[in-house]
């Protein structure tokens, strides 16, 4: 008979710097034989770093290391905590149907405390996540319509109005180039204020 599969606890702190202003969720890390390092997006395969990289130093492997084989994780680090970038997971267990990183097989076990982690970013502005997967989560815990892929809608949560968008995964299996995909990202930074030369705009 076939085993049960085990679930997963979420093998990695949340990363929330007490000034930042949006918070970046996922669905769930892959396994980690398939990271380059310890933190977020950490899949050599996934372009999240490279979109940070072309958007905010016109470079796309400004973040990865001088033999380009890891993603650079200090330097990662310092510039999430110097722009004002929190991350974490909508998923913080789940069951791996299948033995891979797709979430199409992720069953969620345990969500995200989501009231705990907006406590800890009392100047946060909005919340972008960043596949299909993880914005099915999260709307199981706020009262939000779900964006089109690259929109915000605003929403309220313990007295609080924030803004929620979807963005593109930017895993290799989401099959657009990365000059697409950065665009979606360009625009949500730039909405925001957060890109360099940029400042928040009212409309979003």
């Amino acid at each position: 008979m076939p085993s049960t599969p085990t679930p997963e606890t979420h093998p990695l702190p949340f990363f929330l710097p007490p000034q930042a202003r949006l918070l970046m969720l996922g669905s769930f890390p892959p396994k980690p034989n398939r990271w380059s390092m310890p933190f977020f997006y950490p899949n050599l395969q996934n372009d999240m770093w490279r979109i940070m990289g072309l958007l905010f130093f016109n470079d796309k492997e400004y973040l990865l290391t001088p033999d380009r084989k890891a993603f650079d994780q200090p330097r990662i680090q310092a510039f999430c905590t110097e722009r004002g970038i929190a991350l974490g997971d909508t998923a913080t267990e789940v069951i791996r149907l299948r033995d891979n990183a797709s979430d199409h097989f992720l069953e969620v076990v345990r969500r995200i405390d989501i009231s705990a982690t907006l406590a800890a970013l009392p100047q946060l502005q909005a919340i972008v996540t960043t596949g299909q997967k993880a914005t099915d989560t999260l709307l199981t815990l706020i009262e939000a319509s779900a964006p089109p892929i690259g929109a915000s809608t605003p929403f309220q949560f313990e007295g609080r109005t924030l803004q929620l968008f979807r963005m593109p995964s930017t895993s290799r299996a989401y099959p657009k180039p990365l000059p697409e995909k950065a665009a979606y990202y360009r625009h949500m930074f730039e909405q925001l204020g957060m890109l360099p030369g940029t400042s928040s705009s009212q409309t979003i």
